[in-house]
Order: structure tokens, then sequence, then C-alpha cells
């Protein structure tokens, strides 16, 4: 460990033991204080005080006590949560999807030699998945096949978590559903109380248009329906996209690049009152919308282009906008999850450049002292490089984001959830440690959520998670540019 680095150590450790720093003069003052006056002393004193006066001082402080106990937001658990694990019929190797791009007629070879440039750099391998339904020439974006989509990924996801958890459909009191693009009649939350034949009694709730981040926008309305809920409730979380009725038949660039990046994917999530068999905590959730700005709210714009085909159009913008929606969250998440030393330092950054010279570089606060993980929305290369290059995080810290993007692809707002998977599948979460989710979503949005770790994973290497066919394999070394 460098000079420097044992410096900051030690100032970390004054700062954040500075109450107990400060403490010390008082209490040894206090203990020479009652030594001087000896044992007698002081029970005479006691003696000396009035009955009302002790009954205030005991019950002061209790009913103070009470009243936070009783006031305060209940504490929210993890109990599990399962990702949908994709089958190798419905593998897209690159070579695969330039075919199908060539042999349809609504594409170009200007087109196809354009997602073909992209694919390469995009940081996705080779065993990334479509639904079914884009396998066929040309591909089918008809209802039926898109609500078989959605029963394939939620239905087998959620079978997994209730598998897990050993929760029975019934003891399901909240329901928080979100997918952007596809919102049937009836919607996916109906579908669900009708397959699993949830109580008539559940709350629930379809998200739809809100982008990637929609997944952390769902746990933050799950918590917030458990708060008023009786207590012990349980909420089952799902987070998904549905590609079959999205997939861009036209030759706009703007609009080619999601055909490119997104992939099927989803994640069942079990929330509870009850921290009895939970497996993380949640401490916070920040949400940040920038939608009152117009470049900000039409950055991920879903459209028709000039020939009537419909698709998503993300502005050349997007990593400006997507920068300053990072800025404000970690803003607004920082005084809540850093340590007293890092906000000492960033409040001085601030005064210095306020005051004494507007040119001296704002210190970045080290969002590292106060999470062991990092799961940054999979979103493509270029955000999770943004991210890294903002945070100053290590290879290490962006390899849950980066493995995931090359294996699954963008999954939208699971994706999360696959890196999270991730991390448990290394065997690099312990008790105690601390994640930090981030997404971000049309809107525009970014929205991240803070979880503790109870318990870590029963099963070594992620044996019935997404990765247990493939984690061995990971990290890969995933070039710039792919050269031919």
């Amino acid at each position: 460990m460098s000079s420097s680095a044992q410096l900051k150590r030690l100032y970390q450790l004054a700062v954040s033991n500075i109450v107990a720093i400060a403490a010390v003069p008082f209490a040894a003052s206090a203990l020479l204080k009652a030594a001087e006056l000896g044992p007698e002393e002081l029970l005479a004193r006691l003696r000396a005080l009035r009955p009302v006066h002790m009954f205030l001082a005991a019950f002061v402080p209790a009913a103070a006590a009470a009243v936070y106990l009783k006031l305060r937001p209940r504490a929210v658990y993890m109990v599990d949560y399962a990702c949908f694990r994709t089958s190798p019929s419905c593998r897209v190797p690159f070579a695969a999807f330039q075919e199908h791009a060539r042999v349809w007629p609504g594409f170009d070879e200007r087109s196809v030699r354009f997602m073909s440039r992209l694919l390469e750099r995009s940081g996705l391998g080779e065993e990334t998945c479509l639904p079914y339904a884009q396998h066929y020439i040309p591909p089918s974006r008809d209802l039926e096949s898109s609500r078989a989509e959605v029963e394939l990924i939620v239905f087998s996801a959620i079978d997994d978590l209730l598998t897990k958890t050993k929760v029975a459909p019934e003891d399901i009191d909240i329901l928080v559903v979100n997918c952007s693009l596809f919102a049937p009649t009836p919607s996916f939350a109906d579908m669900i109380v009708n397959r699993y034949n949830l109580r008539k009694d559940v709350r629930n709730v379809h998200l739809a248009g809100m982008g990637c981040s929609a997944g952390l926008v769902s746990v933050g309305l799950a918590r917030n329906l458990l708060q008023v809920a009786p207590r012990g409730s349980n909420a089952l979380v799902v987070s998904t996209e549905i590609i079959t009725p999205n997939y861009y038949m036209g030759k706009e660039r703007a609009m080619l690049l999601p055909n490119c990046l997104f992939r099927m994917g989803g994640a069942a999530v079990l929330l509870s009152t009850n921290g009895a068999n939970a497996r993380f905590r949640l401490a916070r959730v920040v949400r940040t919308l920038t939608g009152a700005q117009d470049g900000a709210y039409r950055c991920v714009y879903q459209e028709e282009d000039d020939r009537g085909n419909v698709g998503i159009n993300l502005s050349k913008d997007l990593m400006s906008v997507a920068g300053d929606a990072l800025k404000a969250n970690i803003t607004a998440m920082g005084p809540l999850v850093l340590p007293a030393s890092e906000q000492l330092l960033f409040a001085l950054s601030f005064i210095a450049r306020k005051v004494v010279n507007r040119g001296i570089k704002p210190y970045i606060p080290d969002f590292r002292t106060a999470f062991e993980h990092f799961c940054i929305h999979a979103g493509g290369r270029a955000v999770i490089d943004e991210l890294q290059r903002s945070l100053t995080l290590s290879d290490e810290q962006v390899e849950a984001s980066r493995m995931t993007l090359h294996r699954f692809g963008n999954t939208s707002s699971s994706s999360l959830w696959y890196e999270l998977a991730y991390v448990e599948a290394k065997g690099r979460m312990r008790k105690g440690d601390r994640v930090w989710m981030i997404g971000f979503g049309s809107g525009f949005k970014c929205n991240s959520a803070a979880w503790e770790c109870i318990r870590p994973p029963a099963a070594p290497g992620g044996a019935d998670g997404p990765w247990a066919a493939c984690v061995h394999r990971y990290p890969v070394d995933i070039p710039d540019v792919v050269k031919h």
C-alpha cells in the first residue's frame, strides 16, 4: 500500500470515528470529577433529586424511543430472486443474425453492414438469445407470439422463485410487474394472477413505458406498498422486456441499435417485511427524473419512421443525458450511503470551487468506500464505460456488468439481477457486503438501490441460477473491435 493510500486510510478512520475521538476527553473529565467527589457524595446528590426529575429522566427517553420505533419505516427484505434461464435453442450467433437480416427485404445491404458493425463493437457474445418468434423469416410479431414470450419468461422465473423460497402463491399479498413496450389486455399482472390463482385481494399493478430502470421503480413501489400492508406481507416483483412485437423492421440507423443490443430475459424477486429467511436488506432507493428537459425526454423515444415502421429512436445525446442524470442521482444517494470522510472531502471541494477558484477540479466521492459490489445496467458497452470512468471503478468492479452484457445482452430492467447472480455465482458475496444497483431508463431516469447481504447463497457457483452452465468460462476478454 502506497503512502498516500495509507494517509487516506488513516484520514477515513479518524473522520469515521470522530464522535468517539471527541467523546474521550469529556468521558475522561467526567470520570475524574466522579473520582474527586467520591461514592458517598454522588449518592447524596442522587438522593437530593426530586422524584419528578427521576421520572422524567427515565420516561422521556423511553417515550422518545417508542415513538421513533413506531414511526420509522419498516425494514424491507429481499427473500430471494430468480432469473429466467435461456435455452440454447434460442441462441443467436452473429452469423445467424446477419444471415436473417440479409434475407429480410425490409433491410438493405447498408443497414445490414451497419448492424454488423454495431454487433462487433457491442460487447455482446455469441450466446445471447432472442425469442422463438424472432427466428422465423420474416420474424413473427403478432399478439399470440408476444404472449407466448411473456408466458415463457415470466412464468419460468416465477416458478423458480417459488421453488427456491418455498412460498405458496396464496401467500403473495402484492404484485408489481414492469414491461415497457408490451402492455396487452389483460395485463401481465392479470396473467400472473390467473396462472397462479392468486388471492382476490392481492394488490397488483403493471408498470409500462418506464424503460430499463423500471425494475428499481418496481422495487421502490413494492417497498412503499409493504409499508401500509400488514406486517410480514410478501411482494412479488417481476421485471422483463418483451422483444417479439418490438423488432424494428426499417432502415433508420438511430432505430436499428436496439435490434443489436436487446435480448430476451426476465427476473422475479420476492420482497417482504419479514426478515426471517431473507437474503438481503433493502437499504435505500433513490430515483432521479430529468424529463422536464426536452432533450432528456426525447433521447429514448418510441416513434414511427417515414415508412410507418415503429421503433425506438436513441438520440446521439444519450450518453450526455445519462451522465447528467447519474450526477443528479449520486448527489442524492451520496449523503445517504457515503462515510463521513468522503462527505467531508466533497464538501471541502465544493466550498473551494465556489470561494477560492472555480478551476479547481471537483472531488469525485469514492463510492468504493460505501459498496463492495456494483451492478450497473448492462445497457451497452458505452454505458458501462461511462459509469466506470465517472465513478472511478476498477475493471473487476464492472466485471459483472460486462459479462452480463456479453452472455445475455441488454435484457432491460432485469439485467441488474443477472449481474447480482454473476457476483454470487463467482462466490464473491459475503455476509454484510453492500451492493449498489444503478439503472437508466427512458424519460429520462436514473434510479439506484442499495442492498446489504444478510445471507450469501447456499449453492456455490450459482448451481441453480442463470450462470450455472457457463460461469466457469467467465470472465472472458472482450476486445475493443472484432477484427476479421
